[in-house]
């Protein structure tokens, strides 16, 4: 993405971000959680075509839809990782939304570093009092919604992969939607 800033319409990001969202629905689906979703893990092809990599931390849930994966140790990334995973080593289907929002945030930037310079301590300090990244340049204001959407502090009010989907479906069938920016 770095090498070609700017160079995307909104819509071939937005058609990217729906193909990372529809892989993530499929693992969402068959009970994974993938625990390292970031923009290093996505795989594209010429024709712009995402898919999701980098399994090494994914892991099964319960059959329980809510269920969460805990784990003990190990190296978590910080900037990608929902607050109950990073307090509690609490994975789920909703803290890989938060991740994904994340991941929206680096395609829509280009590849910016999410959160740029700031330590780890900083940007789990800065989530804790409420700070979001702000919409990146030229972003419109309804997948910024979104970042924030999947950004709620609480899990369950985070969106599933199927309404993200779902939205991201609606945008590409309706891009006049696309034209509002955040101010």
């Amino acid at each position: 993405l770095q090498k070609h800033d700017g160079h995307f319409t909104v819509i071939q990001l937005v058609g990217m971000l729906r193909g990372i969202a529809s892989g993530m629905k499929y693992l969402s689906d068959m009970g994974y959680v993938h625990r390292d979703l970031a923009a290093r893990n996505i795989l594209v092809n010429s024709n712009l075509m995402c898919k999701v990599s980098d399994f090494g931390l994914s892991r099964v849930l319960e059959d329980d839809p809510e269920a969460a994966y805990t784990t003990s140790g190990g190296k978590i990334p910080i900037r990608w990782t929902a607050p109950e995973a990073i307090a509690y080593r609490k994975f789920s289907s909703a803290s890989d939304a938060w991740s994904y929002g994340i991941v929206m945030w680096e395609v829509m930037s280009y590849g910016e570093r999410p959160y740029w310079e700031m330590s780890n301590q900083d940007v789990i300090l800065s989530i804790e009092e409420g700070y979001r990244l702000p919409a990146p340049m030229g972003c419109p204001a309804s997948l910024h919604q979104l970042m924030l959407h999947c950004w709620q502090k609480e899990r369950n009010h985070r969106p599933k992969f199927s309404d993200i989907v779902s939205f991201l479906d609606k945008l590409i069938r309706n891009p006049s939607t696309l034209h509002t920016l955040v101010e």
